[in-house]
C-alpha cells in the first residue's frame, strides 16, 4: 500500500493519478471480505474553497474509476474532524483547499492516521492533503525574511513562509501546483534558507507515489526534486533542482 501525493488540478475525465489508490483500497477491502472499498474523503471548506463543483464532482470522479464508496465528510474552516471519520475504512483521501484550514482540521486525527497508514491504509493527499502529509509541512506564505519567494496569490493568505509538524507520512517537504502557481521557488528558497531539508514540488494532474520500492510519478506534469548542496563543513551553499521520471 502506498502514499499518493497529487499536486492538485482535476477533471472528471482525467483519472489516471487516482486509479492505483482506488485499486489499493479495493485490495485492502478484499482482505476482510468487503466487495466495495470504503474511502473516507475529508474536505474543509473556507469561503467556498474548494468549490461546490469540486465537492460534488470529485467524489463522483472517484466512483467512476471502479467500485468504491466515497464517504465524504465536510467541515468548515476552524472546525475539526472527529476521529469517527477514520472508522471502518479502506482508504483515506484528504482533499484540497486552504492548507492552513486543513492542517487545523486534522489535528485530532494525526496519531490515528499515522497508525493506520503504517498498518497499510492507502492514503491520497490532494493539493492541501499532499502538503500536510509531510513531517515538516509547508502551510503557505510568499516571503522569507520579508523577501518574496513566490507569487502572493500562492500564499494561502499567509505572509511569511510557515512550517508546522505535519502528518509525518513522508520525510520530505511537499509543495503543490508547482508549474501552475509558481510554488517551486518557495520550496527552493525554504531549502536554501535551511527551513526544510529539501522536498518535492508537484505539478497539477500529477502524482508522486511513495511505497515500498522506488518513488513513482504518474500523470501529465512533473515532480520537481529540490535538495540542498552542502560544503565540507555541512553548510548550505546552494540547491539542486531536477525532475523525477514519469512512469510510461
Amino acid at each position: 500500500m502506498s502514499i499518493h501525493l497529487v499536486g492538485g488540478g482535476w477533471a472528471s475525465d482525467s483519472t489516471e493519478v487516482y486509479e492505483l489508490f482506488v485499486a489499493e483500497a479495493s485490495t485492502r477491502a478484499a482482505r476482510i471480505g468487503r466487495d466495495v472499498p470504503r474511502i473516507a474523503v475529508l474536505v474543509v471548506v473556507e469561503d467556498d474553497v474548494p468549490s461546490a463543483d469540486f465537492r460534488t464532482g470529485f467524489p463522483e470522479m472517484l466512483a467512476s474509476i471502479g467500485p468504491c464508496e466515497p464517504l465524504v465528510t465536510e467541515v468548515i474552516s476552524s472546525d475539526v474532524f472527529d476521529t469517527t471519520v477514520l472508522s471502518d475504512i479502506d482508504g483515506l483521501l484528504i482533499a484540497g483547499g486552504m492548507t492552513p484550514a486543513y492542517f487545523e482540521a486534522v489535528v485530532p486525527l494525526v496519531d490515528q492516521v499515522r497508525l493506520l497508514v503504517s498498518d497499510g491504509l492507502p492514503y491520497l493527499g490532494f493539493s492541501a492533503g499532499a502538503m500536510i502529509a509531510a513531517d515538516t509541512a509547508i502551510l503557505g506564505g510568499y516571503r522569507i525574511g520579508g523577501v518574496e519567494v513566490c507569487p502572493q496569490d500562492s500564499s494561502e493568505d499567509l505572509d511569511e513562509v510557515t512550517l508546522v509538524q505535519g502528518l509525518g507520512l513522508v520525510d520530505l517537504a511537499v509543495d503543490v501546483h508547482a508549474a501552475q502557481w509558481g510554488t517551486l521557488t518557495r520550496l527552493i528558497a525554504a531549502t536554501e534558507a535551511g527551513m526544510v531539508t529539501g522536498g518535492v514540488a508537484i505539478d497539477e494532474n500529477t502524482a508522486l507515489i511513495v511505497g515500498e520500492g522506488a518513488l513513482a510519478v504518474i500523470g501529465q506534469g512533473s515532480v520537481w526534486r529540490v535538495e540542498p548542496q552542502l560544503d565540507d563543513d555541512g553548510e548550505i551553499v546552494g540547491v539542486s533542482v531536477g525532475t523525477l521520471a514519469v512512469e510510461q
